[in-house]
């Protein structure tokens, strides 16, 4: 079944704790975007924040880390609790290197890549990691369209680790919503990460469990 990340970037941070709580009985995880105002155009939170915020939930924390030189952050990120880290094929030179450095920390490995970056640039490491993040938006803010050919490159990603006997998570983040939910994960999405969909919306219970049972409707 699906799995479901809460991205608390769309939340009220004014009431992060009551807002996880809000949904946690409902999703699977929660995603923590990590900003540096470098690598994308936008700034949002840090260390203090999840230090705060592990302390409210037990759900997994994936922390997304969009920012330069993330193997300066990624153990001090696995200190203040987070389960997963997400670390882009686009800031590093060493991401072999990286990837073990976080999975030697008793942490999950992910790496993702942003809506102009080939698949086939994963095809050395694809073996190493725990998941793939493919991004279908331009990373820095929640609420954007989704890129419709993205639905390929996960189609794609999909195919690659079929081959290679894997069972490697794709994780789809940006403009995940109701109407293309059920065709990214019949293209082989294993976890969807939806912001406003889930803390912007009223309705955000029914709408989960109308993904998790398949019955989602989509446009192709």
């Amino acid at each position: 079944m699906v799995k479901i990340a809460a991205s608390i970037l769309a939340c009220d941070l004014a009431r992060l704790a009551d807002e996880v709580k809000r949904v946690e009985h409902v999703v699977d995880m929660i995603h923590f975007d990590v900003m540096d105002g470098h690598f994308v155009p936008n700034i949002s939170f840090g260390l203090p924040v999840l230090r705060c915020l592990r302390k409210e939930t037990r759900l997994p924390i994936v922390v997304h880390l969009m920012i330069t030189n993330p193997e300066d952050f990624v153990d001090r990120f696995i200190e203040e609790g987070a389960d997963v880290v997400v670390v882009h094929y686009e800031t590093t030179h060493h991401l072999h290197r990286l990837v073990h450095q976080i999975k030697d920390r008793g942490a999950k490995a992910f790496v993702a890549i942003n809506p102009h970056t080939p698949i086939s640039l994963l095809s050395e490491i694809i073996v190493d990691v725990d998941g793939v993040l493919v991004m279908s938006v331009n990373p820095g803010y929640s609420g954007q369209r989704f890129i419709a050919r993205s639905l390929e490159k996960i189609r794609n990603l999909h195919k690659m680790i079929r081959e290679q006997g894997l069972e490697t998570e794709i994780m789809v983040d940006g403009g995940v919503n109701e109407e293309n939910a059920q065709i990214l994960v019949k293209n082989g999405a294993t976890i969807l990460v939806m912001g406003y969909g889930i803390f912007r919306n009223e309705n955000y219970e029914k709408l989960i469990a109308t993904i998790k049972s398949g019955r989602a409707e989509f446009e192709v």
